[in-house]
């Protein structure tokens, strides 16, 4: 009814005068400017929520505290071996990071995939002091486990980069990784 309604109006103004309005044409932003976009959100929003699958088919979410992103956008997270995350995360690898920047807002949401890496070196390099409450034994301890995301899919929103939901679309900026 809605719908008709609004209808009715648009084809009554045109018809008495008014010019028909086409949505604004936007010039989708560059490869390079949502990759720029999304590093500074990220960089902004310091924690990321990572949804997994859990045993029921339900998506399951937490806050997470990341590495900076890399160059090709892999982020480095680490967990305790026995949260529910892992066992989710061994089942089904597909995931997807969530940032958001408050104060000028904007988000990213990474869909990709996660390794989980034991390797003590690549724990020992990645490492955060501020952890060490959480994980006895720092690095080397038995609880610490590092979770490698790699993402295949980017979507970007911000005002302050000009990079919004396409008018009337509600449509983000999209990059795809080919990882193959």
């Amino acid at each position: 009814m809605l719908a008709g309604t609004i209808g009715a109006i648009l084809t009554a103004a045109t018809a008495v005068g008014f010019p028909a309005m086409d949505p604004p044409q936007v010039q989708a932003p560059s490869r390079d400017a949502v990759i720029a976009a999304a590093r500074d959100i990220m960089a902004a929003a310091v924690n990321c929520a990572l949804i997994t699958i859990g045993p029921d088919g339900a998506p399951q979410a937490r806050m997470m505290d990341p590495f900076a992103p890399e160059d090709d956008l892999t982020v480095w997270m680490a967990t305790s071996r026995t949260t529910r995350k892992v066992p989710e995360m061994q089942a089904d690898p597909r995931v997807t990071l969530l940032y958001f920047d408050r104060e000028n807002p904007g988000y990213v949401t990474l869909v990709g995939r996660v390794r989980l890496v034991e390797d003590l070196d690549e724990r020992r390099a990645r490492w955060k002091d501020a952890w060490s409450e959480y994980y006895p034994g720092g690095p080397e301890g038995p609880s610490y486990l590092l979770i490698e995301f790699i993402p295949d899919r980017l979507e970007v929103v911000s005002m302050a980069h000009d990079i919004a939901a396409a008018p009337l679309a509600w449509q983000p900026a999209i990059v795809e990784f080919d990882r193959r």
